[in-house]
């Protein structure tokens, strides 16, 4: 196997400022470095135990294969946060058959992305 030092999802959408201002600004991911720059530099964000980085630019939008899936503490609190952020929330949370609770929103360019609740009773949370 190889030793992983670190990860990131690299995206490059179709207007990149556009991009930057949902991710930075409407979802207040926080910038974890810059690199170029212009219209189509680089921004990387936090994503929790990960990456994201906006670059470049596409000439179309990604495949609606690509999805994120980020969690958070508590999702009734950022639907609430984020519907007054104006972002388009797709569907409000709903506690799925699977135990977790889950909202979902898309990004400028139709990126579907889940934004989770473990509850404290789901497996996940057990340690072994």
């Amino acid at each position: 196997m190889v030793h992983v030092l670190s990860s990131r999802v690299l995206l490059s959408p179709t207007d990149p400022v556009r991009s930057r201002v949902f991710y930075g600004e409407s979802l207040g991911l926080p910038v974890y470095r810059e690199f170029g720059s212009g219209p189509e530099r680089g921004t990387v964000y936090f994503l929790g135990g990960g990456f994201l980085e906006v670059s470049g630019r596409s000439a179309a939008p990604p495949s609606s294969a690509l999805r994120l899936w980020v969690q958070v503490a508590d999702v009734q609190a950022a639907y609430e946060e984020l519907s007054a952020r104006g972002v388009d929330v797709e569907r409000p949370p709903v506690r799925e058959p699977w135990g977790l609770v889950e909202m979902w929103i898309s990004d400028p360019d139709g990126v579907r992305i889940a934004v989770v609740e473990v509850p404290a009773d789901h497996p996940l949370r057990s340690r072994p």
